[in-house]
């Protein structure tokens, strides 16, 4: 149940975020889900794609520095207080959110967020036994 993120880093000047989508999108790999951060001086660029293997390679091949993370993904019920619900839940566990953002595509009736945690097989298993729908990596690469 733990989805490849791959985060990239990049330097903070004009283009550079083009040029890294870029060299995925000439290559065919689909970008769901995607946060950017920034100092002055860089950027950590924060994604899940469909090939996070293929997606690798290529950036390495491009020498764009990035690193492969475990995450995962949660439903959230997509209407007002939806995500306070889930927050309040998932706090209960005493599970620890290091960051987190949106998928671009909803799930039925549902929204998908991608959670970085600080103990991710630990805090996998808790957020289950809470009931917490987490997600394949298969449905979240395919969404």
């Amino acid at each position: 149940m733990i989805v490849k993120q791959l985060s990239v880093f990049l330097e903070n000047r004009a283009g550079r975020l083009a040029e890294v989508i870029g060299v995925l999108g000439d290559a065919g790999v689909n970008i769901r889900a995607l946060s950017v951060a920034e100092t002055a001086d860089f950027g950590v660029v924060r994604m899940i794609v469909a090939d996070a293997d293929k997606a690798h390679g290529l950036l390495k091949e491009h020498s764009i520095t990035s690193a492969e993370t475990g995450v995962i993904a949660i439903e959230v019920p997509d209407k007002p207080g939806g995500l306070a619900e889930l927050l309040q839940t998932v706090a209960g566990t005493g599970v620890n959110i290091e960051y987190m953002y949106a998928m671009l595509e909803r799930r039925e009736e549902k929204a998908v967020m991608i959670f970085r945690i600080d103990d991710t097989e630990a805090g996998l298993k808790k957020l289950q036994d809470a009931g917490v729908k987490v997600l394949e990596p298969a449905e979240v690469y395919e969404l």
